[in-house]
């Protein structure tokens, strides 16, 4: 596990403690070498000794970072829409991408498929209906025969007469494709002026990409390409809040979701076949945070009935959904409080902290969650205002997932150098970083997250080390086993010292 700080050597402590005493007129410049050392010690990675190939490639590294911050333009402080083809461009950005990440931790079933994929394949497959919504939004459904009507929606047209009778398709598939994703070449701020607005687009293009991924062919499909986006970003792992839906085919008929995690099952396997240096897929079983308490003990005992099933991919449980508008965890105490009575071992890994609303019952839900003995902490954003919280996460090596996109998109900083991460990361608190739901961000795989991360939260402080340390967390704060974690280190070493070889120069 990563090295917790030190305390100051007492030398140190007594020579500063003699500075403010006024005994010396000038500070010793040994003891303000002492302390800088002993403060960039603390920073994630700060203990990491480099290689010489390691060292070269850091300092390289470190030019790139020196002019990256001389820009006028810092692209941290910009809204991701404006910066991504920006950070694109950057050299940093093309290291990274290079770079072996580790594991992506902290992620969401439907939105790990670019969306322009979604549009140009699956909307052009046989049999693909759409309807527009009262909320200016769209639904899909594949269907043999022509379907019911449905609320709240317009008749049903099948895309395949509209294109034909469409003189310009890609304004059409233009139009769709802007219901899927909140990317916008418009001003962000302008069309997304609260956190209220961007959150109600935001589960608008889940509820609008439902209908396309849920039915079989293109479940299967769409998973495989997943997992071939992030093995493209350098990425051997991943863990998945899914929400396990019922998937449906071209009759109608459905299955239950057993059924959706063999074909997740099957679809991995059929991935690492091909690509065995790719480690693999666990799974969250996940629910909305506005259920009642009837429905979340129901999906807590399914939870645990797939946790028995399914033991090697299934890593535990989660609720999703916008925390400031749902219930709060110790709403639920009793059904989360049924794996423990039943002596049955259902990890959570619960989203806590993702709020910027202080003192709020909602606002408890960080220490909550660990009171519930959560496995990791997805967000924690607010993590800094709970010193109790922060203390006994970093005590009990219970890992933040930080996703540094997602927090800027759904409004909780505008500037990610003020991030809270940045105080996580300068004293090497458990923490991961990961990309939430990059498709829905025009994002994808985690490199973009790594670039904010990098360069927004760490300054000129966060170099080489710092990144090697997070790609260790990844698989040090995973769901894999103590042996698993061992085998998935040793073929992360292998791609680190190859990617560092062809680096460093």
């Amino acid at each position: 596990m990563p090295a917790s700080p030190q305390r100051p050597p007492a030398a140190v402590l007594l020579l500063l403690v003699s500075c403010l005493s006024g005994s010396l007129s000038i500070p010793d410049p040994r003891l303000r070498e002492a302390l800088i050392q002993l403060e960039d010690g603390m920073q994630a990675g700060g203990k990491i000794k480099l290689t010489d190939a390691e060292k070269r490639l850091d300092d390289q590294l470190f030019k790139m970072k020196q002019e990256e911050m001389g820009r006028p333009d810092f692209l941290p402080a910009m809204h991701f829409f404006k910066a991504r083809d920006l950070i694109r461009a950057s050299p940093i950005f093309s290291v990274l991408q290079k770079m072996p990440k580790g594991g992506a931790l902290h992620l969401h079933d439907f939105s790990i498929v670019d969306v322009e994929w979604l549009v140009k394949n699956v909307t052009y497959r046989p049999n693909c209906y759409m309807c527009f919504t009262d909320k200016q939004s769209v639904r899909f459904i594949f269907s043999s025969q022509w379907p019911k009507p449905r609320p709240q929606c317009s008749p049903w047209v099948l895309l395949e007469n509209l294109r034909a009778k469409t003189g310009n398709t890609t304004e059409l598939d233009n139009s769709i494709m802007n219901n899927l994703t909140l990317f916008t070449d418009e001003d962000p701020e302008a069309v997304y002026p609260s956190q209220d607005v961007v959150w109600d687009r935001f589960e608008q293009t889940f509820q609008a990409v439902w209908g396309l991924v849920t039915y079989v062919p293109v479940f299967r499909d769409y998973f495989y390409r997943g997992l071939g986006l992030f093995y493209a970003d350098n990425v051997m792992y991943l863990e998945v809040r899914v929400l396990l839906p019922e998937l449906y085919e071209l009759d109608g008929s459905t299955h239950d979701k057993t059924f959706t995690l063999k074909v997740y099952q099957d679809v991995t396997e059929q991935f690492t076949a091909k690509y065995p240096d790719f480690f693999g897929v666990r799974f969250i079983s996940s629910v909305p945070r506005a259920v009642n308490v009837s429905v979340m003990t129901e999906a807590v005992e399914e939870a645990m009935k797939l946790q028995k099933d399914f033991p090697h991919i299934m890593a535990g449980f989660d609720m999703v959904g916008r925390e400031d508008k749902g219930r709060p965890l110790w709403y639920f105490r009793e059904a989360l409080s049924l794996p423990q009575e039943r002596g049955i071992n259902l990890p959570f890994f619960f989203h806590a902290g993702e709020t910027d609303l202080e003192g709020t019952d909602v606002d408890q839900n960080l220490l909550d969650s660990l009171l519930f003995n959560t496995s990791r902490i997805g967000h924690g954003f607010a993590l800094l205002r709970h010193p109790v919280a922060k203390d006994l996460s970093r005590k009990s090596k219970v890992a933040v997932e930080v996703c540094p996109i997602s927090n800027q998109v759904l409004k909780l900083v505008k500037d990610l150098r003020n991030h809270p991460a940045a105080v996580l990361l300068s004293e090497n608190h458990p923490m991961v970083i990961s990309s939430d739901d990059p498709a829905v961000f025009g994002a994808f795989g985690l490199s973009f997250d790594f670039y904010e991360a990098f360069v927004g939260f760490g300054g000129f402080k966060s170099r080489l080390g710092s990144l090697k340390q997070l790609a260790i967390n990844s698989i040090r704060y995973s769901s894999l086993s103590p042996v698993q974690q061992e085998k998935a280190l040793v073929l992360w070493n292998t791609k680190w010292n190859k990617f560092v070889s062809e680096n460093a120069l």
